[in-house]
């Protein structure tokens, strides 16, 4: 017999994104966050990628705190009679929680075909490290 888990884990996403649009509306009186973001970890540190085609850079805002990653920023619309309109607009601002301390010296954020790019190095203290065994034997 094999059991298929995956369904599970879908339903509870789904069940989130439901909650999510109660409690926090936005244009169209459904809750929509941006900038989109996802974050990634690899042995080094963190990736935040945000999702912000068609927004110069001059028009966003990265801080970085001891214990949040801060993005604000506006997506303009240009002026106009509009007919139908999917793409948000106006000011944005999201904050990310970080859970481990980030090497400040190193972090650095770069934009590519609208994907916005933070690297987040860790700290050294939190890095894993090998301990080496002794022996009193001497072996």
């Amino acid at each position: 017999m094999v059991i298929d888990f995956s369904s599970m884990h879908e339903g509870s996403n789904e069940i989130e994104r439901i909650f999510e649009d109660m409690f926090k509306k936005g244009p169209l009186g459904s809750r929509r966050l941006f900038p989109q973001v996802n974050v990634f970890e690899n042995d080094d540190g963190y990736i935040v990628d945000f999702c912000v085609p068609g927004i110069p850079i001059d028009d966003i805002e990265l801080v970085l705190t001891a214990r949040n990653l801060i993005i604000k920023g506006e997506r303009k619309s240009p002026e106009g009679r509009y007919f139908r309109q999917e793409r948000l607009a106006g000011s944005f601002q999201r904050a990310l929680s970080l859970n481990v301390p980030v090497d400040l010296d190193r972090v650095n954020a770069k934009n590519e075909n609208g994907i916005l790019r933070v690297t987040l190095p860790k700290a050294e203290l939190v890095r894993p490290r090998k301990i080496n065994i002794h022996s009193r034997s001497g072996n």
